[in-house]
């Protein structure tokens, strides 16, 4: 579409904008997002298909993650650019950007103390001798000269990007990272020129942008990623991040574009990432206000913006002029032009679920619950090899590993029949759909409903296919996506295992979503999971019950969610009321005759009792169904079973696993 002729569907979203003298076609900019592509310093091949695709797919600019540029920081899994030796590299990484049209932006970032992975970070330099709120590492406190070195390794990297060609650069200030440290009263103590009052803690971030001016000039942009509130006590709130705004824009002339972000490295890491337990974009009315300081001054919109029309009330309303997506372009990164062209239904959405999140701090590179090709060639205008060898698949199944492989299959040209017990469909990623916070799981499957529908896929629902259900339908081959049931815990024997009365988290949570009213007493959930869904239903259980205890054998609960949303699991069911015992097990099922659990203490062996008990459920390890699989291949039909159906696995899992066999068929 031409620039000159206002988009019909989001006029303000895909008009162009100058800054830092380069126009953007649209005002959708990629966040920067950490993606552990680059290796040794250098792209690999799966980094520039990923910013190849949200190039292509149409973002106006694109933010790398972090490149290191001092001697603090030469981390391997960051692109080269405190010499020339890495320029090869970083001009390969912009010829693939600017090809498609976009402009590439490099971030100035150091993590200082900062931390929140296991361990700690002996290299760790800082504004003070001060431990981290997460990890407890204490950095060496840089002296001045230190600061004055780092600051011209900084603005001499950004000269290299420029000569590399990129357009420009963001100074991440916020999060928690070395800059915020510096502009924080609660990790900034010094007493010299970069310390003591606003002005001085202020400095060395107003130095670094003077200087990346002086040595790069004009067209190159100059961004800047600032602190909202950060959720410490004594550390930056709205106040204090209006102050900082007020003195920085004395340097308006100086860059070109600013926003604001929250949390930080502590207990409020989660706010960096808000999900779906809150509300919709939670920052945009303090970024509205924070503006205000300069509203001349170029302000991006962050923070749980999924929706394109979200996107457009926010540079419509005055509260931003560029829209910083991360987490929905790596869900989709054609999300731009599928905007553009009105063909929002065909988006695959983000459900912020923050498992990019958990694939960079604890996997081995990104990855998207809601994306299995992420990084790959072509992944925004992906379509599928089509067989030679078209066969009809019945798929046994109506969950997301089902669906998955169906849409898929169909895509490249396989018949599709997908057969299932349920009317509607989705699996138990339905149910957790209807829990707090799993609300935008729905996306998933809704996506690779329509897929599946517009690729043909016929549908045989609303009872359970037996043998012989299967068999009339004449596959040439079967997925079994079945999926899984709750386990019966050890501790759960004999006639209590036999009564009923003590039910799945699933089940009772199925039970009390058809329901509104409030039982006196306590609850029990017995945490032998550790996902998302289980706390899940324990929000359920606290609204439906006057008290509610989760005991798990294991030191902490959520081992099996990543620590930024853990924290927030954390803040929720404490902000409830909930009880958590760590280490036990229940030990005595009889005492619940008197309304009393008995647990044990799994190392000690020490027993107590939970009182005033009228309700508990388990929260246990799945078993895959998979009855069919030995009839069917016994009647000689090839079987392959997919998702929780061949072993219980994470959402992600499933995802990837589906579309993988599916390309196989």
């Amino acid at each position: 579409m031409s620039a000159s002729v206002p988009n019909s569907h989001y006029p303000a979203l895909f008009s162009p904008i100058e800054l830092g003298g380069h126009t953007l076609r649209n005002r959708i900019t990629h966040a920067s997002i950490v993606t552990k592509y680059v290796s040794q310093h250098a792209p690999t091949e799966k980094l520039l298909n990923y910013y190849r695709s949200r190039a292509a797919g149409g973002a106006a600019a694109i933010i790398t993650e972090p490149i290191a540029m001092t001697a603090h920081n030469r981390i391997p899994s960051r692109l080269r650019a405190w010499d020339d030796v890495g320029m090869d590299g970083l001009k390969h990484v912009a010829d693939v950007v600017n090809a498609e049209g976009a402009c590439l932006m490099g971030q100035v970032q150091d993590s200082g103390r900062g931390r929140h992975s296991v361990g700690r970070n002996d290299g760790a330099v800082g504004a003070s001798a001060l431990p981290d709120d997460l990890s407890w590492t204490v950095p060496a406190e840089l002296t001045a000269n230190e600061i004055e070195d780092m600051i011209a390794d900084w603005a001499l990297g950004c000269a290299r990007l420029k000569s590399a060609g990129f357009a420009g650069v963001e100074i991440s200030a916020g999060h928690g990272h070395l800059f915020h440290q510096f502009l924080s009263p609660w990790s900034n103590r010094r007493e010299d020129q970069y310390g003591g009052d606003l002005a001085g803690r202020t400095r060395l971030l107003s130095s670094l942008i003077s200087a990346i001016r002086a040595e790069c000039g004009y067209p190159f942009i100059i961004g800047l990623k600032l602190p909202g509130d950060d959720g410490i006590q004594g550390g930056i709130d709205l106040t204090v991040a209006r102050n900082i705004a007020a003195l920085l824009a004395t340097q308006r002339n100086e860059f070109d574009s600013w926003t604001w972000v929250w949390g930080a490295h502590a207990r409020s890491l989660y706010k960096h990432l808000p999900d779906a337990h809150g509300e919709r974009h939670p920052y945009l009315t303090a970024i509205a206000e924070l503006r205000q300081v300069a509203p001349e001054i170029p302000t991006g919109a962050i923070g749980y913006i999924t929706d394109p029309n979200e996107c457009e009330t926010a540079l419509t309303d005055g509260t931003a002029d560029l829209v910083f997506l991360g987490r929905p372009l790596i869900t989709d990164p054609a999300f731009p032009n599928k905007c553009e062209e009105g063909r929002e239904a065909d988006i695959r959405y983000c459900v912020s679920c923050n498992t990019c999140w958990r694939s960079i701090i604890d996997g081995n590179g990104l990855e998207c619950d809601n994306n299995p090709r992420v990084g790959a060639a072509d992944e925004h205008d992906w379509q599928p090899a089509v067989t030679e060898a078209p066969k009809h698949i019945v798929v046994v199944g109506t969950g997301v590993a089902a669906l998955e492989v169906a849409h898929t299959a169909a895509r490249r040209g396989h018949r599709v029949t997908i057969a299932g017990d349920h009317s509607r469909v989705g699996g138990k990623t339905l149910l957790h759909a209807e829990l707090a916070g799993g609300e935008n799981l729905s996306s998933v499957y809704d996506y690779q409903y329509l897929m599946a529908v517009r690729h043909g896929c016929e549908f045989a629902l609303g009872r359970k296919a037996s043998l012989e259900d299967v068999l009339a339908l004449s596959p040439d081959e079967v997925i079994l996506a079945t999926g899984s049931r709750s386990g019966r815990p050890q501790w759960l024997s004999g006639e209590w295992a036999d009564s009923g009365l003590i039910p799945s988290a699933r089940e009772i949570a199925a039970e009390l979503l058809e329901r509104a009213d409030i039982t006196e007493g306590r609850a029990v959930l017995v945490d032998q999971d550790h996902s998302e869904m289980t706390y899940a239903i324990a929000e359920l259980l606290a609204a439906r019950f006057t008290a509610v205890t989760i005991v798990t054998s294991r030191e902490r609960i959520g081992h099996d969610v990543s620590l930024i949303n853990r924290q927030g699991i954390y803040q929720r069911l404490h902000d409830l009321g909930v009880k958590i015992v760590c280490n036990v097990e229940p030990e005595n099922l009889e005492t619940l005759e008197d309304a009393r659990l008995t647990v044990r203490n799994v190392y000690s062996g020490v027993t107590q009792d939970i009182d005033e008990v009228v309700a508990v459920a388990h929260a246990s390890s799945r078993v895959p169904n998979r009855e069919l699989q030995p009839l069917l291949e016994a009647a000689g039909i090839p079987v392959t079973p997919v998702g929780d159906c061949r072993a219980p696995r994470s959402l992600l899992a499933t995802t990837r696993e589906a579309y993988e066999v599916a390309n196989c068929l």
